[in-house]
């Protein structure tokens, strides 16, 4: 198979797209591209790349049917710069490969996230995990934004005080805060991407690294439109039922009584409530 080279993908190669107050993320390299894919796939019968319709069927057949090897023979690298918070929630996703900058080896850089007005809530009281959808009023929103800052400020100062004492660096970082920034570079096979893009894409996923994989997302759609396509149109934007689901589906459209029990009727709403603004 010869070198994939994507003109598109070629323009934004090694460009920062920021995100947030002061992240960003950057395409380092890429390897595949749609056509990759499909040559994978049709290696078994010898025929590599067809029209681009034919390629874009095919495509689009193998991650409805979740056939998703010849997905793992495109790889992206990225380098992304993030607050620790979402670095954190970032490494859950364990089949990326990453190189973190090391605060036992380098001086920490006095950045740290504040969140924009517009982005401060008070909890959820139907998320466990989330904020709500409804901000603070700007002027209640604007007194924690420069709490954090306050806060920010006084824990670098003494951490460059510790360091300039001659303490390590490996101690005097600890008390450091999460809003502090980190860089890494992270590389990614596509099916895996894709599944990093559905869980961080979704409305339930924190802020933060909603907008990370954003960005990301468009950068994805430059090596592989065909690709990128097929992804939101089965993944992103689709929802799955259970086979119980399913049958209340049948009963309620045939005009029966829905069968299932109260505590399941509710996810099952939830649902049907998603598809239809999907």
């Amino acid at each position: 198979m010869a070198h994939c080279i994507v003109p598109e993908a070629e323009e934004i190669l090694d460009k920062e797209f920021s995100v947030l107050d002061k992240g960003f993320v950057r395409l380092v390299d890429y390897y595949g591209s749609d056509q990759r894919i499909v040559q994978s796939a049709r290696v078994s019968y010898g025929e590599g790349t067809k029209s681009v319709s034919q390629d874009g069927a095919l495509i689009d057949y193998l991650l409805r049917h979740q056939h998703t090897s010849p997905f793992e023979q495109v790889v992206f690298t990225f380098h992304v710069k993030m607050p620790i918070f979402v670095a954190r929630q970032w490494v859950r996703h364990r089949m990326g490969r990453m190189n973190e900058v090391s605060g036992r080896y380098s001086i920490m850089k006095d950045e740290f996230y504040v969140p924009e007005s517009e982005c401060i809530a008070t909890q959820s009281k139907d998320n466990k995990q989330g904020r709500n959808s409804e901000p603070l009023p700007k002027e209640e929103a604007e007194k924690y934004r420069e709490r954090f800052t306050n806060i920010q400020e006084e824990c670098y100062k003494d951490y460059n005080s510790m360091v300039e004492e001659g303490l390590a660096r490996e101690i005097a970082r600890i008390n450091l805060p999460l809003s502090l920034y980190t860089e890494f570079y992270w590389q990614m096979d596509l099916h895996n991407l894709f599944h990093f893009l559905k869980l961080r894409l979704d409305s339930h996923a924190q802020y933060e690294i909603r907008e990370y994989a954003k960005v990301i997302l468009e950068m994805v759609r430059k090596v592989c439109p065909m690709a990128t396509s097929s992804f939101e149109n089965d993944m992103a934007r689709s929802v799955s039922f259970t086979g119980e689901e399913m049958e209340a589906l049948r009963a309620v459209l045939s005009g029966k009584e829905n069968p299932l029990t109260e505590k399941k009727l509710k996810r099952f709403e939830e649902k049907i409530a998603t598809g239809v603004q999907l």
